[in-house]
């Protein structure tokens, strides 16, 4: 039977990059399509599964009520439930891999959101520098990078929520990006593996080869090293470059895949924005062992 694996992340750390990855591991003599992976998970939030598998107009329901049966939805999916538009490959993956934004959250009716080990088998939950979450996020929800610190460091943010508005996803609550990674991390309803962008980026075979060993898929070296070559940040720029991507923000000369760079934060952040996503965040960066600029001048003049 196919797994069910979450890749979990606070927007802007890496999700889309690891998606390509994968779908780059059945590529044969180019790269794949970045608008046409043969990863058809999709994202958890996606609005058309659900009224698919519940056979209700989403739009007629309120939040709270969506979130009630969001979990019958991951359950129906995770026993092998096909929808209308996605997981219809041509043969049955042995792992299937979907993207999901939302927090680890419980229902108003006080179950897992995401159906605990009836909607998955694992997260692969993947984190990145919010110094660097930052600049980039402000890029694709076209915000400044004050807006998007402010955003981040927001307890009760939520995305695809605005009064008078459709959107193609159900709601999504992102409490902080603090928040957001200690609600994967912390919970006991499944087994999380934790990959951090920066390591992905530093050692990509090795890193990548360590999750998919996790999520039950494992891969040979000549699998590997095309899935590297080919999810090629320069490669996913070009795709974007040249045919467009469907999420890149619409704006005249918005990228989706912008600089993709560790350490970024550096010339892009003032130190009143350092300061103030630091002071936000600093217990999650050290716990993820990323060293803060009070850090680094101890260690300098110690």
């Amino acid at each position: 039977m196919t797994r069910t694996i979450w890749l979990a992340s606070y927007p802007k750390s890496g999700n889309t990059w690891f998606r390509m990855l994968v779908a780059n591991l059945s590529a044969a003599e180019k790269p794949v399509d970045i608008n046409d992976l043969p990863e058809r998970g999709g994202i958890a939030s996606a609005r058309a599964p659900f009224d698919y598998l519940t056979l209700i107009d989403s739009s007629l329901l309120v939040h709270d009520e969506i979130d009630g049966l969001r979990p019958r939805v991951y359950e129906e999916l995770a026993s092998g439930a096909q929808d209308d538009e996605y997981d219809k490959p041509d043969a049955v993956p042995p792992v299937r891999f979907v993207k999901v934004h939302d927090a680890y959250t419980l229902t108003p009716k006080g179950e897992p959101l995401l159906a605990g080990r009836r909607g998955a088998d694992g997260a692969i939950v993947i984190v990145r520098d919010p110094r660097d979450v930052a600049p980039s996020l402000a890029n694709h929800n076209r915000l400044d990078i004050d807006g998007a610190i402010t955003l981040m460091n927001n307890a009760d943010a939520v995305y695809c929520a605005k009064a008078g508005q459709l959107d193609s996803q159900l709601r999504q609550k992102v409490p902080s990006w603090s928040g957001h990674v200690a609600s994967w991390l912390d919970q006991s309803d499944i087994p999380v593996h934790l990959v951090r962008y920066e390591d992905l980026q530093s050692d990509t075979k090795a890193v990548f080869r360590t999750a998919l060993d996790f999520a039950g898929r494992p891969a040979g070296d000549e699998e590997l090293a095309r899935a590297v070559a080919f999810a090629d940040f320069a490669e996913l720029r070009r795709q974007e470059q040249d045919k467009g991507f469907s999420e890149t923000p619409r704006r005249p000369g918005g990228l989706f895949f912008r600089r993709g760079e560790v350490g970024a934060w550096r010339d892009e952040l003032s130190a009143e924005q350092i300061a103030r996503i630091e002071s936000a965040h600093g217990p999650m960066m050290r716990r993820l062992g990323y060293s803060l600029s009070a850090d680094v001048s101890l260690a300098r003049s110690a």
